[in-house]
């Protein structure tokens, strides 16, 4: 194992291209052994040691694994401080075909993470299942989601809990039966989400790029099923981006009917101020994805520090609160919820550094 001298990426770097100067460490890994090539970043250990899990994909370069490893990481030290957790945020992406995961590959990944020495703290994301973290986490104590911890439903209890907060900021006393509702992406949390939507007897709609996965929803609870590039235009009160991130952009914006956005996707606005201001100009509520989809984070830190479920989930029910807070700033400081969002992490950050506030929302 070594750091990559990658001579692409580090130009990137040395030329402003891509930055990480806002983080406290962005390490490349390569094991050609196993063909592992990874890259962790640790943003911001103001609160506390950095959690983030792994996510493989097959990207396209290393500069887009880059990219969305810089991004999720200063999302996580956000979504840390938004909770109340003292934790920081960090991020881990590995560049593989899920079809070529091994279980050399996964423990050469360990040994990446065991040199750390717990700087770095990390779990399951896409393409990374338990099985996988119990692989790595025979080279590595630094891997939480292992025993009682249920990220996935954490996640999808805290969207839930996201939607009725911002119904009821909204519509005043409406409750979510009979609400329209659709989830684009029904894989880990999207089809928990959808379990969790149906006992609320609202109007499932649901897309995925895996035909199978809409078709289960429609089989178990009576989704209407629509295709990947139509989600968008259908007319629902909540849209729920439940898949991969950037995919609300100005062009994508402009076809939304939804008077709500709450999902479980990280980083789903592709420019954030742009895209925040757009929303808000059309009149639709923005759930910072950071707040509303820390159930997983929340539960996993308890795993860290000595599960206790009743006060995992205690916390997780006060996302709810938190949107609220979030909601009314935003109206009162005609600011956008994500400014807000940024405002609150950015206020707990300095509280606990001591130091001017400075924004560390880079991108």
């Amino acid at each position: 194992m070594h750091c990559e001298k990658n001579i692409t990426v580090l130009t990137l770097i040395k030329y402003g291209i891509i930055s990480t100067k806002n983080h406290e460490l962005v390490m490349f890994f390569n094991d050609s052994e196993c063909n592992l090539k990874a890259i962790i970043a640790i943003h911001n250990t103001t609160l506390g040691p950095a959690m983030g899990a792994t996510r493989l994909f097959p990207y396209k370069s290393e500069e887009d694994a880059l990219k969305d490893v810089l991004r999720l990481s200063y999302g996580m030290t956000y979504k840390a401080a938004c909770a109340d957790l003292n934790a920081g945020g960090g991020k881990a992406v590995i560049i593989a075909d899920p079809k070529d995961k091994t279980p050399e590959l996964l423990k050469a990944y360990g040994r990446c993470i065991n040199s750390l020495k717990g700087r770095f703290i990390t779990g399951q994301d896409v393409n990374i299942s338990v099985e996988d973290v119990n692989q790595i986490r025979t080279e590595t104590h630094y891997v939480v989601g292992v025993s009682q911890a249920n990220p996935t439903q954490a996640t999808a209890i805290g969207v839930l809990e996201g939607m009725k907060a911002s119904v009821d900021f909204l519509w005043p006393g409406r409750k979510m039966k009979g609400l329209k509702v659709a989830v684009q992406g029904v894989g880990n949390v999207g089809k928990i989400l959808c379990e969790y939507l149906n006992k609320e007897r609202v109007e499932l709609f649901v897309s995925d790029n895996k035909i199978e996965r809409a078709e289960e929803m429609k089989y178990k609870y009576g989704a209407t099923i629509v295709s990947p590039s139509e989600i968008f235009d259908i007319d629902v009160d909540i849209f729920s981006p439940c898949a991969l991130g950037g995919i609300l952009n100005s062009s994508v914006i402009h076809r939304l009917k939804a008077s709500i956005i709450a999902g479980s996707a990280n980083n789903q606005l592709e420019n954030y101020q742009t895209d925040s201001k757009l929303l808000e100009s059309k009149g639709i509520l923005y759930c910072p994805d950071y707040v509303i989809n820390a159930g997983g984070l929340i539960d996993v830190y308890y795993e860290r520090i000595g599960y206790e479920e009743q006060k995992s989930y205690h916390k997780i029910h006060q996302i709810s609160k938190t949107l609220m807070e979030i909601f009314t700033r935003a109206k009162s400081e005609q600011k956008t919820t994500l400014e807000i969002a940024n405002c609150m992490a950015n206020e707990k950050l300095f509280k606990a550094k001591n130091t001017p506030p400075k924004n560390l929302h880079p991108l």
